[in-house]
């Protein structure tokens, strides 16, 4: 279950102030929740819990999937990194991120969005409508040309593309199972029957 923080009274426990900033809140509860993912989503900072094994089992699959491709191009898959959005606020971490291997680097825990080539979510049931609603518009804003949103209930995923000022204008849904062909650069196919277990 994530963990929404007033970030008010997290200010107020972090930092004895009555003037914490979203930014400064998210930065404190980093420090101390080492372990846990924390995020500003919408303005919100949230703590969310450790990844299930089964979701993590996902990520693994199709980093297998895709580490013979991004070795060729000379990119970089990364989990537990998180987003810098520049102008705005949001801070994500997705639980996979594939970058070129020299991307810039806003500090040794962010990476700047214009260096994203690839932006994976694995829906929790607690998450729903953060990733497949308010992630993906921000990924599109930011320019990172994919968003790949891996939902384990109800077996589906979505790949979004054509990144606009406005959401992502090209959209393909299939049912997990399905073979889903990631377009150029990437020009290979995910086996998506291997990303789940029975």
């Amino acid at each position: 279950m994530d963990l929404l923080v007033d970030t008010q009274e997290a200010a107020d426990r972090s930092r004895s102030t009555a003037t914490a900033e979203p930014l400064d809140t998210y930065l404190a509860l980093c420090a101390q929740h080492e372990k846990q993912r924390v995020e500003i989503i919408d303005g919100r900072v949230v703590t969310n819990p450790v990844p299930s094994i089964d979701h993590n089992r996902i990520v693994y699959r199709l980093q297998r999937q895709l580490a013979g491709r991004a070795e060729e191009e000379g990119w970089e898959l990364l989990s537990e990194s998180k987003i810098f959005f520049a102008a705005q606020l949001d801070r994500y971490e997705p639980d996979l991120i594939a970058i070129p291997e020299n991307a810039s680097l806003w500090d040794a825990n962010h990476v700047h969005a214009e260096e994203i080539l690839l932006a994976v979510e694995v829906v929790s049931p607690s998450s729903r409508e953060t990733d497949h609603t308010v992630k993906p518009q921000t990924y599109s804003i930011a320019g990172i040309p994919l968003c790949l949103l891996i939902h384990p209930l109800p077996r589906q995923a979505r790949l979004l593309s054509r990144p606009s000022g406005t959401g992502y204008t090209h959209e393909v849904k299939i049912d997990l199972g399905h073979p889903l062909d990631l377009p150029t650069p990437w020009k290979t196919t995910i086996d998506t029957a291997k990303l789940i277990t029975s």
